[in-house]
């Protein structure tokens, strides 16, 4: 149904309004009911405006007045930005990989690459950044909620002084969304009983349709639409959340579209993909196997995307690949073939989950122009929030989580769910072999802080409306908190000095959209200085310099003693990125006065940012305590059923002593069924009846189960089951002493 109405508009775009210059801009009779202002932005939500209508003892005297609806400033874009999950450099099509990438090809075909784009190393750090504009620490993300302690850069909370872009353009006049990922909810904070103002829609996004952690199952993820669990799969055989989420935002999209077409939308869309588990659907395994990618394996596959990196000319000609790193990861002439077959499995895997994503994102972007909105839709897409991940270690596994328990899975065993690899039955990673190709031209990894490959990124832009450029290629140094100033130039709106009452802090980034012009493809970078840091791996940028610190733990080894030290005990490295595009000539022997200034300068930035007291610990960190409503409680009492209770708000049984005790009727018949349960086909533990008799299980990620069961089925009527464990390991507080013999023992 299409309901027309006649009318003539004038359409101006105004660009890179400064913030001095922005002034409010009211349209229609003030006090009419159509009349809209554009704010000065300083205050949010801006101030009540004062009546100016008039009131006398009766209506017919007086005169009616409503305050102006809030809209953006005339002529602001639309806004997409798109950030995927785990993926380096060299993994789209884009920029020199082997992985069919359209959609972002189309993007930086119809507006810009850039080869310089930063992150922090790791999800939720470089996620805090990017929709805040400050440094991840500044942002209380040092680490990943899940590793949050008890210090302002590093507990996790975004605090009020720093409103997220979200906010800032919906008290602007904006539709804002999110949806996919949300990993910048503390994991104390993750249940149904909130607070939810550490939530997406607590942050400034009206709506969010996706799952709160730093990965999900996407055949059956743990779902929100707000704060409200959902469970759109169950009964669809074959649902996946890459199509769900691209199928919600399109529906939104249309709707808000329908309801108010000159409203702009603003949508954070951040997929899953290509974190682990690797769920592509079948279809697109069957299409990347057909095109045999990696029959030769990852040393072949590194320097073949290496060549196309240089053909396509979004790396100097006169780069320089790092030699492979043989003592970590062995060559691919050095498997057998059982290893080869395995390995080829899970890359095929992992490279159909990123076709099938870009693929999704192609959908959202042609539903802007299905719309009539992508000429004035400024779209980023982000590769990557950190470099390819290594978390399945040298050999990969068929379990996410038997790496975060320090269980490595051999090869034979993982070759029991070849079959299966990617579907619902694995949680699956691939071999950091692949990882390392796939960050080429760099080195290293995700987590790792101080090595391009952990954080050099890369990015397209386009604005149809804007950048004429088409194709063009920047070589300037970005950061993900460069991001928020940016979109608010492009919007022509300022950065608020106060929100809720609240003084905020200052943005920490810097605007790229001096790059939009053809003009300034060449033109200096303006972000001069950025540090880095990771669990005790850190960096520092300084207009082309770069001191970084030897890289001393892989990240598969999360599990041991860390660098008590990691400000001063490290090895230094320098370049000059300038002239070393891939961090591959280390200058440090040649100038040890720059080392020793650019260490001072990282000191001073830590201080700034609230990277101090820094930490290099990682699983440590994992079972660490923070605030949870469980804390100081020793009994949980459960009288109804209930699903989706995260752990940072259920019992944990771990390192401890605890007794479950059930009170349930078996019926005439017998009974079996699930009494307690946390954990699922990956690992965990049940409380259940089976045949009748009552069973305690622990599966150890999927590889053993361990079982305690009742010798015989119970009678028809009422009983209470109990089971009870004795805890006789030292515990979680050997942790304290930067040791991990308390955590390892129990019985």
């Amino acid at each position: 149904m299409i309901f027309q109405k006649s009318f003539l508009s004038a359409f101006t775009l105004t660009f890179l309004v400064s913030s001095s210059a922005i002034a409010q801009q009211t349209t229609g009779t003030p006090g009419s009911p159509s009349s809209t202002i554009a704010i000065d932005g300083k205050q949010l939500p801006p101030p009540d405006p004062k009546f100016g209508g008039v009131i006398k003892d009766d209506a017919l005297q007086s005169k009616p007045w409503w305050a102006p609806r809030v809209v953006p400033p005339k002529g602001a874009p639309n806004v997409l930005l798109i950030i995927t999950d785990d993926a380096g450099f060299g993994v789209p099509s884009t920029f020199g990989g082997v992985i069919p990438t359209p959609t972002m090809d189309r993007i930086a075909n119809e507006g810009l690459r850039y080869n310089r784009m930063f992150s922090t190393a790791l999800c939720s750090p470089t996620r805090a950044a990017l929709i805040t504009g400050r440094n991840h620490h500044s942002a209380g993300f040092g680490v990943i909620s899940e590793q949050s302690t008890g210090f302002p850069g590093y507990n996790s909370i975004i605090d009020r002084d720093k409103a997220t872009i979200g906010r800032i353009l919906l008290d602007n006049g904006y539709s804002t969304s999110w949806f996919g990922k949300d990993h910048n909810t503390p994991a104390f904070a993750a249940s149904q009983v909130g607070p939810f103002d550490q939530w997406p829609t607590g942050m400034g996004f009206e709506y969010f349709y996706g799952f709160v952690g730093g990965d999900a199952n996407q055949w059956q993820p743990n779902l929100f639409r707000n704060t409200t669990q959902i469970y759109p799969f169950d009964g669809k055989p074959g649902w996946n959340l890459i199509t769900g989420m691209a199928d919600e935002a399109i529906d939104w999209m249309t709707r808000i579209h329908q309801t108010d077409p000159g409203k702009p939308i603003f949508i954070k869309y951040a997929p899953g993909a290509t974190h682990a588990p690797h769920h592509p659907t079948k279809e697109w395994v069957d299409k990347i196997s057909s095109m045999h990618l990696f029959d030769d394996g990852y040393n072949k596959l590194r320097e073949r995307i290496f060549e196309n990196q240089k053909k396509l000319g979004v790396i100097p000609k006169e780069a320089k690949l790092t030699p492979w790193p043989d003592d970590i990861l062995k060559p691919w002439d050095k498997l057998t073939d059982e290893e080869r077959k395995l390995y080829i499995r899970q890359v095929e895997v992992f490279a159909a989950y990123s076709a099938y994503d870009d693929h999704e994102i192609g959908r959202v972007i042609q539903a802007f122009e299905d719309l009539g909105k992508l000429d004035n839709t400024l779209i980023i897409y982000v590769n990557g929030d950190n470099g390819t991940s290594a978390e399945g270690g040298p050999l990969g596994t068929p379990n996410e989580v038997a790496f975060f328990n320090g269980v490595s899975v051999p090869v034979d065993v993982q070759m029991k769910f070849y079959d299966v690899w990617g579907t619902e039955q694995t949680y699956n990673h691939m071999s950091a072999g692949w990882s390392w190709a796939f960050d080429a031209p760099f080195d290293w990894f995700k987590q790792n802080a101080s090595r391009l490959g952990g954080i050099n990124q890369n990015m397209v832009v386009s604005w149809p409306a804007r950048i004429k450029d088409k194709g063009g290629l920047r070589e300037q140094f970005v950061h993900v908190i460069d991001v928020v100033p940016t979109i608010l130039e492009a919007a022509g709106i300022r950065a608020p000095d106060i929100v809720d009452g609240v003084k905020q802090k200052p943005i920490e980034g810097t605007s790229f959209a001096y790059t939009f012009d053809a003009k300034n493809a060449k033109a200096p970078s303006r972000h001069k200085t950025q540090y880095f840091e990771m669990m005790g791996q850190w960096a520092l940028y300084n207009d082309g310099w770069f001191l970084s610190t030897k890289v001393n733990r892989a990240p598969w080894e999360a599990f041991g003693a860390a660098n008590p030290d990691p400000l001063n005990n490290q090895v230094f490295q320098l370049y000059n990125l300038n002239t070393n595009f891939t961090q591959d000539d280390d200058v440090a022997a040649k100038y040890p006065q720059k080392v020793k200034e650019m260490r001072e300068m990282f000191l001073a930035e830590a201080k700034k940012y609230q990277v101090l007291p820094l930490d290099a610990s990682v699983a440590a960190r994992i079972v660490a305590p923070r605030p949870n409503i469980t804390a100081g409680r020793t009994e949980f009492v459960y009288t109804r059923p209930m699903v989706g209770l995260p752990q940072g708000d259920s019992p944990f049984l771990l390192n401890s002593s605890y007794t479950i005790t059930a009170d349930i009727t078996v019926p005439e018949g017998g009974a079996e069924g699930m009494i307690l349960t946390s954990g699922g086909r990956f690992s965990g533990y049940g409380f259940y009846l089976l045949r009748g008799k009552p069973v305690f299980l622990w599966n150890l990620v999927d590889l053993e189960r361990i079982k305690w069961e009742g010798p015989d089925a119970l009678t028809p009527g009422k009983h209470t089951v109990e089971f009870d464990f004795k805890y006789d390991g030292l515990g979680a507080g050997t942790l304290a002493f930067n040791n991990f013999s308390g955590v390892s023992s129990t019985s």
